[in-house]
């Protein structure tokens, strides 16, 4: 029986109709985190469904393969369009991760998380400034004026899959929580005038939410203890002009974890159930995903992943690194001759053109609380030509799989 977690805080049932394995690991065992950004947009609502609909599309096939020889026990999934019945998750788990892919061990997740994403969601206002308020989805335009950019609702969205219990019942998802709200927000300004914090209007800045996409707390069950799972996609801070409006929703995006684990620091938060306030002291959590903010490269506002990886109550532990994407960088040149990262580190293989691109970057992660997690391992899938499964990755253009690689980390918990 697959379990499905719905934003509307109870278990749905849902009959996978594959034989069932039973997949769950010992609670002594080391468990593996992982996110992954899987690249499993499309252009048009409904496309995913129609290419999950068969085992023979060539990018989830590898996408899965990678899945599978990762073998992550906790995974976050970013690029994967949302559906409010998870048909395109089933399809995805039944059709690809749940078979074999060139003699990898299937993926078996019993436990699914899933809820709504403000990518494609029409705000109503006219978010881009372009003098039309576009409601019809299906353009650039709808996007720009979406809460999240997406051309229909739901592109772009996340899943957790997982091979533990999710504690349905004490999931907080946070799509609705108001940008303003935050204290001290970054709101942008338009530069041609003297007032501050007006580039958006003050009836779009009443309604405008956070969260590019979401953001959610989901606590995983690994044995008696506890685990945080959380997870988020905020916006590239890219695409914009002098206001810098998603470099700045991007800091606070992020921002939004580092005073959720701060005890009393994020006592002004509020979920979309109402509760309010964010963790306590000791409590493990382990932050993942594309996190869109490189630490040294690539012209996220400064300090915007640093707040995450720096914060008081995070581990600290090396970047996982990887053969790949050491070699790759000195292949691709480029950009990446100008970066000041190690690109052992990066986890994102983009155009290298300097005029064109910012090159390969470390946007993707997986943090862990200091309290409770100890580290035993961590890596980037991200094979060199001469590593075998490179084939899974490529050169970088076309896309294999997925423009991004997934990063794992192996944590026991600890009571300490």
């Amino acid at each position: 029986m697959r379990r499905v977690a719905s934003v509307f805080v109870f278990m749905l049932a849902a009959c996978s109709g594959t034989p069932q394995i039973s997949a769950e690991p010992q609670a002594s065992e080391t468990v593996r985190f992982a996110t992954y950004n899987v690249y499993l947009n499309r252009q048009e609502e409904g496309a995913l469904l129609a290419d999950l609909q068969t085992s023979d599309n060539a990018q989830a096939q590898k996408v899965a393969e990678i899945i599978q020889r990762a073998a992550p026990d906790v995974l976050l999934l970013n690029e994967f369009d949302y559906d409010h019945a998870a048909e395109g998750l089933r399809l995805f788990q039944e059709n690809y991760l749940e078979v074999s892919q060139k003699g990898a061990a299937p993926a078996i997740y019993p436990y699914v998380f899933l809820a709504p994403s403000n990518t494609g969601l029409a705000s109503g206002h006219d978010l881009s400034r372009d003098g039309v308020v576009t409601t019809e989805p299906g353009s650039r335009e709808y996007g720009g004026d979406a809460f999240g950019y997406g051309e229909f609702p739901g592109q772009y969205a996340m899943a957790i899959l997982s091979k533990y219990p999710i504690d349905g019942e004490g999931v907080r998802t946070f799509q609705k929580f108001l940008w303003k709200d935050m204290p001290g927000a970054l709101l942008p300004d338009d530069p041609e005038t003297s007032e501050p914090a007006d580039w958006y209007s003050a009836d779009a800045m009443a309604d405008f939410r956070l969260s590019s996409k979401s953001h959610w707390d989901v606590p995983v069950m690994i044995g008696e203890a506890r685990v945080h799972v959380l997870a988020s996609h905020p916006t590239p801070p890219s695409f914009d002009g002098e206001e810098d409006r998603n470099g700045k929703r991007n800091f606070d995006e992020n921002r939004f974890w580092a005073d959720y684990i701060a005890a009393g620091k994020g006592d002004y938060i509020y979920d979309d159930q109402g509760g309010r306030g964010g963790l306590k002291d000791n409590t493990r959590f382990v932050i993942m995903g594309d996190l869109n903010a490189d630490p040294n490269d690539a012209g996220a506002v400064a300090g915007s992943i640093r707040q995450l990886i720096d914060a008081p109550a995070m581990a600290r532990a090396p970047a996982p690194s990887s053969n790949g994407g050491k070699v790759q960088a000195g292949i691709q040149g480029g950009a990446n001759l100008t970066h000041s990262g190690a690109p052992a580190e990066d986890t994102a293989d983009f155009i290298d053109d300097p005029e064109k691109g910012p090159g390969n970057l470390r946007l993707d992660y997986v943090l862990f609380s200091k309290f409770g997690l100890q580290e035993k391992a961590s890596g980037i899938f991200w094979p060199d030509p001469d590593e075998a499964h490179y084939d899974l990755i490529g050169t970088g253009f076309p896309v294999e799989s997925s423009d991004h690689r997934l990063v794992w980390r192996d944590l026991a918990i600890t009571n300490e």
